[in-house]
């Protein structure tokens, strides 16, 4: 990474050098009060703030979870994990500071987007009476039987 600190002036005259070290990641430009200024490329200021976002949110959960069993109200705009129990939010906690590690690991956020829409994707399977009962109920192996083979021509 490029430790150069630009000054306003330098824009001018060193446009190309400043855009070059911003291209590699960041470039810092001071302000004549001292201020300093620091460029880099969109996708990694976006990488940024889904990490701080998504971070925060882990911390909150934990936190609620060190309570007990979080209230619908208290999730707030994780309200999609009501469905689940205290067990599986446990699991979704560790899941998504795996992916966060990982996302920075990568600078990629790939890998947390997919692990929260594995958790988002279940957590709509759950909400509906039917499929939790069907997901999440007993089944008894004496309630199934082997189905044959069809035979050529049989739908």
């Amino acid at each position: 990474m490029n430790d150069n600190i630009f000054q306003t002036s330098d824009l001018a005259t060193k446009r190309v050098e400043f855009m070059d070290a911003a291209r590699d990641g960041r470039a810092r430009v001071r302000d004549k009060d001292g201020t300093s200024y620091v460029m880099l490329p969109e996708g990694q200021l976006a990488l940024l703030e889904e990490l701080a976002q998504w971070s925060q949110a882990l911390f909150r959960l934990e936190t609620l979870l060190r309570r007990g069993r979080p209230k619908v109200t208290e999730l707030g705009d994780l309200a999609w994990l009501r469905c689940f129990d205290q067990d599986d939010l446990r699991e979704f906690v560790d899941d998504l500071h795996v992916a966060l590690v990982a996302a920075n690991a990568d600078g990629d956020k790939r890998v947390l987007d997919d692990c929260l829409s594995e958790w988002r994707t279940t957590a709509r399977q759950l909400a509906d009476p039917l499929r939790r009962s069907v997901l999440l109920g007993s089944h008894n192996p004496d309630d199934f039987e082997e189905a044959s083979e069809p035979a050529d021509g049989d739908d």
